[in-house]
Protein backbone atom coordinates (compact mmCIF):
# COMPACT_ATOMS: atom_id res chain seq x y z
CA UNK A 1 0.00 0.00 0.00
CA UNK A 2 2.74 2.41 0.75
CA UNK A 3 5.01 2.04 -2.14
CA UNK A 4 1.96 2.13 -4.27
CA UNK A 5 1.40 5.35 -2.79
CA UNK A 6 4.54 6.86 -3.33
CA UNK A 7 4.92 5.55 -6.92
CA UNK A 8 1.38 7.33 -7.42
CA UNK A 9 3.13 10.45 -5.98
CA UNK A 10 6.03 9.89 -8.12
CA UNK A 11 3.73 10.43 -11.43
CA UNK A 12 2.30 13.32 -10.42
CA UNK A 13 5.60 14.79 -9.45
CA UNK A 14 7.08 13.72 -12.41
CA UNK A 15 4.04 15.08 -14.65
CA UNK A 16 4.37 18.99 -12.50
CA UNK A 17 7.96 18.48 -13.54
CA UNK A 18 7.08 18.20 -17.08
CA UNK A 19 4.40 20.65 -17.44
CA UNK A 20 6.97 23.46 -15.58
CA UNK A 21 9.27 22.59 -18.66
CA UNK A 22 6.83 22.74 -21.69
CA UNK A 23 5.46 26.07 -19.75
CA UNK A 24 9.13 27.18 -19.67
CA UNK A 25 9.40 26.35 -23.35
CA UNK A 26 6.31 28.17 -24.33
CA UNK A 27 7.01 31.19 -22.14
CA UNK A 28 10.80 31.67 -22.72
CA UNK A 29 10.70 31.21 -26.22
CA UNK A 30 13.07 32.32 -28.22
CA UNK A 31 15.12 34.29 -25.11
CA UNK A 32 17.84 31.50 -24.44
CA UNK A 33 18.98 32.93 -21.17
CA UNK A 34 15.49 32.96 -19.66
CA UNK A 35 15.11 29.25 -21.02
CA UNK A 36 18.18 28.60 -19.22
CA UNK A 37 17.35 30.52 -16.10
CA UNK A 38 14.38 28.57 -15.91
CA UNK A 39 15.83 25.13 -16.83
CA UNK A 40 18.26 25.37 -13.92
CA UNK A 41 15.71 26.16 -11.47
CA UNK A 42 13.32 24.03 -11.95
CA UNK A 43 15.91 21.52 -12.12
CA UNK A 44 17.83 22.81 -8.95
CA UNK A 45 14.43 22.57 -6.93
CA UNK A 46 13.43 19.20 -8.07
CA UNK A 47 16.86 18.00 -7.13
CA UNK A 48 17.05 19.72 -3.46
CA UNK A 49 14.25 17.88 -2.99
CA UNK A 50 14.07 14.53 -4.50
CA UNK A 51 15.37 12.80 -1.57
CA UNK A 52 11.77 14.01 0.86
CA UNK A 53 9.59 11.07 2.00
CA UNK A 54 7.14 13.12 4.07
CA UNK A 55 3.55 12.90 2.35
CA UNK A 56 2.50 16.12 3.52
CA UNK A 57 5.57 18.46 2.14
CA UNK A 58 5.21 16.35 -1.02
CA UNK A 59 1.65 17.52 -1.04
CA UNK A 60 2.54 21.05 -0.25
CA UNK A 61 6.08 21.10 -3.00
CA UNK A 62 3.14 19.01 -5.70
CA UNK A 63 1.13 22.25 -5.06
CA UNK A 64 3.57 25.16 -4.98
CA UNK A 65 4.82 23.19 -8.13
CA UNK A 66 1.16 23.45 -9.60
CA UNK A 67 1.26 26.81 -8.20
CA UNK A 68 4.34 28.29 -10.30
CA UNK A 69 3.11 26.81 -13.43
CA UNK A 70 -0.25 28.50 -13.50
CA UNK A 71 1.99 32.08 -12.33
CA UNK A 72 4.47 31.27 -15.48
CA UNK A 73 1.58 30.51 -17.71
CA UNK A 74 -0.58 33.36 -16.88
CA UNK A 75 1.29 36.54 -16.02
CA UNK A 76 5.05 36.09 -17.41
CA UNK A 77 5.04 38.56 -20.36
CA UNK A 78 8.24 38.93 -22.35
CA UNK A 79 9.62 42.13 -22.37
CA UNK A 80 12.74 43.12 -25.12
CA UNK A 81 14.83 46.75 -24.91
CA UNK A 82 14.89 47.94 -28.37
CA UNK A 83 16.17 51.62 -27.62
CA UNK A 84 17.48 53.70 -24.91
CA UNK A 85 13.96 54.17 -23.00
CA UNK A 86 11.91 51.76 -25.37
CA UNK A 87 10.66 47.87 -24.42
CA UNK A 88 8.98 45.64 -27.03
CA UNK A 89 6.19 43.87 -25.51
CA UNK A 90 5.68 40.38 -26.63
CA UNK A 91 2.56 38.60 -25.28
CA UNK A 92 1.36 35.22 -26.17
CA UNK A 93 -1.51 34.21 -27.88
CA UNK A 94 -3.37 33.20 -25.03
CA UNK A 95 -2.95 36.17 -22.69
CA UNK A 96 -4.14 38.72 -25.23
CA UNK A 97 -7.97 39.40 -24.36
CA UNK A 98 -10.89 41.14 -26.52
CA UNK A 99 -10.71 44.76 -26.04
CA UNK A 100 -14.18 45.61 -25.05
CA UNK A 101 -14.96 49.58 -23.58
CA UNK A 102 -15.89 49.75 -20.12
CA UNK A 103 -19.22 51.26 -19.47
CA UNK A 104 -20.53 52.69 -16.44
CA UNK A 105 -24.25 52.42 -17.38
CA UNK A 106 -25.34 49.04 -17.69
CA UNK A 107 -26.93 47.98 -21.62
CA UNK A 108 -30.39 48.65 -21.80
CA UNK A 109 -32.72 45.70 -22.28
CA UNK A 110 -34.55 46.19 -25.98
Amino acid sequence: MIGTCLFLKFDIVLSVFKTLHRTRQAVFKGDDRGLKAARLKINEEFRNNKNETSEENIKKMIKMGSDVEIVLRESVIQMEHVGENRLLLRPRENLLLENVPYCDQPRKKS
